[in-house]
């Protein structure tokens, strides 16, 4: 039996399978990115192996039990935007697992408000930015000086047009400071682990600048942006019983189920060009033999991907043009009987320079099989520590020493009094970030390293440095990249 691939000579389809089973494709890193590729390519029949220099597969995505409780320690949830992740899901029969997050008492606040102390985010609003300053959530979180100053974006003339690259510099000068520092600050700083002056607003909410053009204020540019969002689905988060390690478990069954190898406590050290075209993929130590591939998808952080790649992709540099923000999320289960009442809804975030956190989650107000697990008055706590702007303040502490922090800053954030006393176990887990895809110039420096890594044969790369942070833009990007490579290694003429 015979087919053809369009523009190309026609060909048999045993012959193909024959090939593909006798292709071999390396994946660098066992993160979600590099799992998902590895899925696609073994799909096909080829064979497939996966290194990943940590002890355990899933980069990110950490799950883990605390005191008896089943936990997630990492990435806690994925956008739905899109459908991509729930495709996977679908695919790896976890579908019936998925679940949506509770509302708490009313979702999030907001911690550390001169003169308020803490108050619930402000509902219909963009990236933290109100479409109407004056409603009463949003005055009480700025102030009535703070709603007039902003109320003055409607009457200012838009000078800056469709043109404005910083989210900080927008915001400031249509709303002043207070909407800045109090409403947007928080946000920004909690998502994207960076500063608003830092943030492209053009990428975080896609269209804000084409409707401050339309609607001729910030203010009015974010209620039809609102308005838009309320009408459009897949602006939600979900998450997974028991964790979303279960997805890295059943990536990692489903490769291995079709022939393929994940590879733990494997650090690769280099990628060589062999005579035939073929790639070696060398690793750490004396008595590891190198692995022959027809094909390398690099997967791993941005450094680590720059190293392996820079000497054979013509002009990607070694070093990344920025690090990342550097974040450490403290884990505590504590039983504590007044927070049944969930003080601060589903969780905190902070305004930069009133805590030593970033913001804190409420897993027990959040997601209902994390309450499940728990005996009354015990609840599972996540706060977060650290920012592009500011290593986290845990670097140096003792895991005992950050817990302790962490309790302080949760007793701060929650108003309710946590002594060691309350703490039933804990975790401490640190985690490189990429730049957030937000980020200015980030785009620019994203394309200019896909373009250099496509000009190497057989080779691809993802993650989220080049996809943006989350599963729901990491997935279909591994997809699409596993997809090309797999491609030129089936029917390269060369090969």
């Amino acid at each position: 039996m015979s087919g053809s691939v369009p523009g190309d000579a026609p060909f048999d389809l045993a012959e193909l399978h024959e090939r593909a089973v006798g292709r071999h494709i390396v994946v660098v890193g066992a993160g979600i990115g590099g799992l998902v590729a590895a899925l696609e390519v073994a799909k096909l029949g080829i064979r497939v192996t996966v290194l990943d220099a940590a002890e355990r597969p899933g980069g990110a995505i950490r799950s883990a039990e605390v005191a008896g409780l089943a936990l997630d320690l990492g990435a806690e949830s994925f956008a739905t935007r899109g459908g991509h992740v729930e495709r996977i899901l679908g695919e790896l029969e976890l579908s019936g697992e998925v679940v949506d997050p509770g509302t708490g008492a009313g979702g999030a606040w907001i911690s550390g408000l001169p003169g308020v102390g803490a108050a619930p985010i402000p509902t219909g609003g963009v990236l933290g930015i109100p479409g109407n300053p004056f409603a009463d959530d949003v005055r009480r979180v700025i102030g009535w000086r703070g709603a007039w100053r902003a109320y003055l974006d409607r009457i200012r003339p838009v000078l800056t047009i469709g043109h404005t690259r910083s989210l900080g510099d927008l915001v400031a000068g249509r709303m002043g400071r207070r909407v800045l520092d109090r409403l947007v600050a928080p946000v920004t700083t909690g998502v994207y682990s960076s500063s608003p002056a830092h943030i492209d607003p053009d990428l975080a909410a896609p269209g804000l600048n084409a409707a401050i053009t339309r609607a001729g204020s910030l203010q009015g540019a974010v209620l039809a942006l609102a308005a838009e969002r309320r009408s459009a689905p897949g602006g939600a988060v979900r998450g997974i019983r028991g964790g979303m390690g279960r997805l890295v478990d059943a990536l990692v069954a489903a490769i291995e189920g079709r022939g393929g190898e994940v590879r733990t406590a494997a650090p690769t050290i280099g990628l060589e060009r062999t005579d035939d075209g073929s790639w070696r993929v060398l690793l750490a130590g004396d008595d590891v033999d190198p692995i022959d591939a027809d094909g390398v998808i690099v997967a791993t952080e941005e450094g680590a991907a720059r190293g392996l790649l820079a000497e054979h992709a013509d002009a990607l540099d070694a070093d990344p043009p920025a690090p990342g923000p550097v974040v450490t999320v403290v884990t505590l289960v504590v039983a504590c009987p007044a927070l049944d009442a969930k003080p601060r809804g589903t969780g905190v975030l902070t305004v930069p320079g009133s805590h030593r956190a970033k913001a804190l989650t409420h897993s027990t107000a959040k997601w209902g099989w994390v309450a499940e697990q728990a005996d009354p008055g015990v609840h599972a706590l996540r706060v977060s520590f650290g920012s592009a702007d500011e290593g986290p303040a845990t670097d140096g502490m003792s895991d005992a020493e950050a817990a302790g922090l962490a309790l302080d800053e949760a007793s701060a954030m929650l108003g309710v009094s946590l002594s060691r006393e309350r703490l039933r176990g804990h975790r401490v887990e640190r985690f490189a970030q990429s730049q957030p895809a937000a980020t200015i110039g980030q785009a620019e420096a994203t394309r200019a390293a896909r373009a250099a890594v496509r000009g190497v044969p057989r080779v691809g790369v993802v993650g989220a440095w080049l996809s943006g942070t989350g599963l729901a833009q990491v997935v279909p990007d591994a997809v699409s990249e596993a997809d090309r490579v797999r491609r030129e290694v089936l029917f390269d003429p060369e090969h």
